[in-house]
């Protein structure tokens, strides 16, 4: 076997003639070997480093492995990364054509048996809705794992609010490891995605360049859409969407791995590759028959679980959509702004919660500290809007989109609405002497206000906004909002808590990678209505319980 960190690097010409870059990773002296297709503005020089959480990045998947089952490991630098020339067009036009171009240069290359699969996780999925798109005629398969389709709405900009994500990316990441390659030259880029990224606060065409999800229905290929619920602030929504509209042979695979971490193990694994995305590679890119096509056309772990469950078709058949409305009658379990409840009916007489911002007990964004202060700790729910249901009786599970629907008024022309379903443990002792029970978000929502318009490519179950003008506020007038929360698959336990949180903004303390800054202008006052004439709800895609299924 070909020791995978001394590839052969190879340069070609692009369409437009740019030089590119790829490294080719195979065994020695062989031929007709099928070609998994990697890109990445990663470069490929730093593909020796271990695929350990310290370099999150390292998404490549296990090339060594891939080489020892009898596969060349074409990974591309894309323009204006590592030894590629041109500037870096984050998933732009150029960048996409490049795609296109590697796979038939790939394709060609005497070792070749002229049939190439695209492999690889988050930016390197990311780019194979396009190539999927584009028909590369040498294009076998997709295997496209943890990646997003549409980068406005899931990852720059959610529901219109600009996410800190990519600017820390751009300038802590993309930038530093070209600088600073395990190997190779250093590579100093030109391109100032933050500013750029700024500059397209809305839809535009910037933007309709540079998402896939109008394209997705364009992929014929075989596609293996693998994703992972605990990314749902960048990329789960990205592989539900490419596998409910790609239109060839198709599987949705979801893990449960619960954050970016434990993902970027899990795709590290050879454990992984050999049991879940080998059997695919080899049945459309070698002919073997590996049973993949008689796998079930939907597999999805339940996170709360850990159980496995098996569909025909995303959300399953089964989903029943049960519809939760918000109350002002106080729940009892969570010392917040208000403490209300999630109930079967609307509530009577006019009943609204209203709350001022900025709050003078938040410090990090929206959360505040506990009881006793600093000495406390963070308490990521006392100083926002709680709805929460009575403890649960038997076990709820959840599969499928996720809706709310808010009625509200603000006294700005603008507000953002920023929504966490979370699982609640019931500890009346914590309770008692002031303290919140432990809880886990399960899944997020967002909407600014003024981009509440809904697209016609809107569900009943999964609204969508168009996100390309913004509408402002009448201050203090009731609009309705819909607000679509990340796809999820979720147990509730019983003797657990369904919560629901509110709030117009969050903290770099509970979203890890993906905070969103609270602004300056964010000073006003937000209400909540929620009685029989704007009768404020969540709807939840319920399917049986494991004891239900039997």
């Amino acid at each position: 076997m070909l020791n995978p960190l001394t590839p052969e690097v190879v340069h070609f010409s692009a369409r437009d003639g740019t030089k590119l870059a790829v490294a080719v990773y195979k065994p020695s002296q062989a031929r007709e070997l099928p070609t998994l297709f990697a890109a990445s503005p990663y470069r490929f020089d730093n593909n020796a480093l271990p695929a350990s959480p310290q370099f999150l990045w390292r998404e490549t998947g296990p090339i060594d492995f891939y080489v020892g089952e009898g596969y060349a490991y074409v990974h591309l630098d894309l323009r204006g990364c590592g030894r590629s020339e041109g500037e870096f067009g984050f998933l732009g036009k150029d960048e996409q054509g490049d795609l296109y171009d590697a796979i038939e240069w790939a394709a060609a290359q005497p070792w070749s048996n002229g049939k190439v699969g695209s492999i690889g996780q988050s930016y390197y999925c990311m780019i194979q809705w396009f190539l999927g798109a584009l028909k590369p005629p040498s294009l076998a398969c997709i295997g496209a794992h943890d990646g997003a389709a549409d980068i406005y709405r899931q990852g720059c900009y959610h529901g219109g609010i600009p996410c800190d994500f990519f600017a820390g990316y751009w300038w802590h990441q993309n930038r530093t490891i070209n600088r600073f390659p395990e190997t190779g030259p250093a590579r100093n880029q030109k391109t100032d995605l933050d500013s750029l990224l700024a500059e397209h606060p809305l839809f535009d065409d910037f933007w309709r360049e540079r998402s896939a999800w109008d394209k997705l229905d364009q992929i014929e290929v075989p596609l293996y859409s693998s994703g992972v619920w605990g990314k749902h602030q960048l990329h789960t929504r990205g592989n539900i969407d490419g596998y409910q509209r790609a239109r060839g042979p198709k599987k949705l695979r979801m893990s449960a791995a619960p954050n970016a971490w434990t993902a970027a193990a899990e795709f590290a694994s050879t454990d992984f590759h050999r049991a879940v995305m080998l059997p695919f590679y080899d049945r459309w890119l070698k002919g073997i028959e590996t049973g993949w096509e008689s796998r079930p056309a939907v597999e999805f772990f339940v996170g709360g679980s850990g159980e496995r469950r098996v569909a025909a078709q995303w959300p399953p058949a089964e989903t029943e959509y049960q519809t939760l409305y918000l109350s002002p009658t106080r729940s009892g379990s969570v010392h917040s702004f208000n403490d209300g409840s999630l109930a079967s009916r609307t509530s009577t007489g006019v009943n609204s919660s209203s709350y001022s911002y900025p709050d003078p007990g938040w410090v990090a964004g929206v959360v505040g500290f506990g009881p006793g202060g600093p000495a406390s700790g963070f308490d990521p729910v006392r100083r926002v809007l709680t709805f929460t249901t009575p403890r649960l009786e038997q076990d709820l599970v959840i599969a499928g989109p996720i809706l709310l629907r808010l009625y509200a008024a603000s006294s700005n022309a603008d507000t953002d609405f920023f929504i966490k379903l979370s699982d609640q443990l019931d500890d009346t002792d914590a309770y008692k002497v002031g303290h919140n029970a432990a809880a886990t978000v399960v899944t997020r929502g967002w909407l600014r206000a003024s981009h509440r318009e809904l697209d016609p490519s809107s569900t009943t179950e999964v609204p969508r906004h168009p996100h390309d003008r913004a509408d402002p506020l009448i201050p203090d007038q009731i609009y309705p909002f819909e607000i679509s929360l990340e796809p999820q698959a979720y147990r509730f336990a019983a003797g657990h808590r369904i919560r629901l949180e509110i709030a117009n903004g969050d903290s770099p303390v509970t979203e890890q990678l993906w905070p969103h800054m609270y602004t300056p202008e964010k000073i006003g006052t937000d209400t909540i209505f929620h009685d029989s004439d704007h009768p404020s709800c969540l709807v939840l895609p319920v399917i049986p319980t494991a004891s239900d299924a039997r």
